[in-house]
């Protein structure tokens, strides 16, 4: 007999769509950047996909340079408001060093129509990238954004505008900041998105008590960081039973225990974001810790993890 094969750890891969991560681990966009702004910090090709930070259709200078983002207690609020160089420059100038980390990219867009959407997505449509985001979610734009993502219809007419024009995996990026996120989840994946992912950031406001003025220069940014984990668990638990879709679950995950509890709460997948300004390489301490916690509960596979959570009162999973 020859020798046996070697054993293999568990499976952690993920499906989103037609598209297959190697594992559930991501960077979130916005914090990432093209890619450039990370290089040499950590070992990126190991995760399961990069998000590059959000295009629109033509270029956007953001909102002013000045006190753009502010610290908080266990997070910081930020009004970046969708500075970018445009999908064009994306493609032709930042595309090509985000692909050579050696994993999946994923492309974020944003715009003030859903024709503007559509218009980004034709064009990623020929590219490498391995799907899109759909930002429908950032509350520090004053079209678009927020905007559409506050309201069922308005988020899915979004998602149908875009999906005759493209081929890739559409992923929805949802808003915290509504009354009932499930139901914005389930028009996404009505209307032809592959996946959701949450939550972007909370709406908040920072205020300087000497001057009685915000800190923030355009006064109003969206808070991200451990602050706002449990509440976007509780965001994932209650969309993840609500929609077929798999859901990528983000806020504040800043070490393994954190990404397992979305993960058990029903993320198929999770996106690591602010943690990388403390640590690069926080995605790749998260990855680590989710295999060794498979290895530790000697589970096969990530999807026997995914929905596991068992609610005091039932006797079943809450996934079913």
């Amino acid at each position: 007999m020859g020798a046996s094969p070697p054993v293999s750890g568990p499976d952690l891969t993920v499906r989103i769509g037609a598209l297959t991560l190697k594992n559930p681990v991501m960077v979130a966009s916005g914090v990432f950047g093209y890619g450039d702004e990370f290089r040499g910090l950590a070992e990126y090709g190991e995760l399961g996909a990069l998000v590059l930070k959000t295009v629109t259709r033509e270029p956007r200078p953001g909102n002013p340079p000045a006190s753009r983002t502010a610290e908080t207690p266990a997070g910081m609020v930020n009004s970046i408001g969708l500075e970018n160089v445009g999908v064009e420059a994306l493609i032709r100038d930042k595309l090509p060093q985000a692909l050579s980390y050696g994993t999946a990219v994923i492309a974020s867009i944003a715009g003030d129509t859903p024709d503007d959407f559509a218009a980004c997505a034709e064009l990623l449509d020929e590219t490498p990238v391995s799907a899109i985001e759909l930002n429908i979610s950032c509350p520090n734009v004053r079209r678009g954004g927020m905007a559409f993502g506050v309201d069922a219809w308005a988020s899915a007419q979004v998602v149908r505008a875009v999906r005759p024009a493209t081929r890739k995996p559409l992923i929805a990026k949802l808003t915290p900041n509504v009354t009932d996120i499930a139901a914005i989840a389930r028009a996404c994946a009505a209307a032809g998105a592959d996946a959701v992912s949450l939550v972007n950031t909370f709406s908040a406001m920072v205020i300087d008590v000497e001057a009685r003025r915000p800190l923030l220069a355009a006064n109003t940014g969206g808070l991200s960081g451990p602050a706002i984990r449990p509440a976007a668990v509780l965001r994932v638990f209650q969309t993840a039973r609500e929609v077929e879709v798999p859901v990528i679950g983000m806020g504040g995950i800043w070490n393994a225990s954190d990404a397992l509890e979305f993960i058990i709460a029903g993320a198929s997948a999770v996106a690591v974001g602010t943690a990388l300004y403390a640590d690069p390489a926080a995605g790749n301490r998260v990855l680590e810790g989710i295999r060794e916690y498979l290895v530790r509960h000697h589970l096969d596979s990530l999807r026997e993890l995914i929905g596991s959570v068992r609610l005091h009162g039932e006797g079943a999973s809450a996934a079913g």
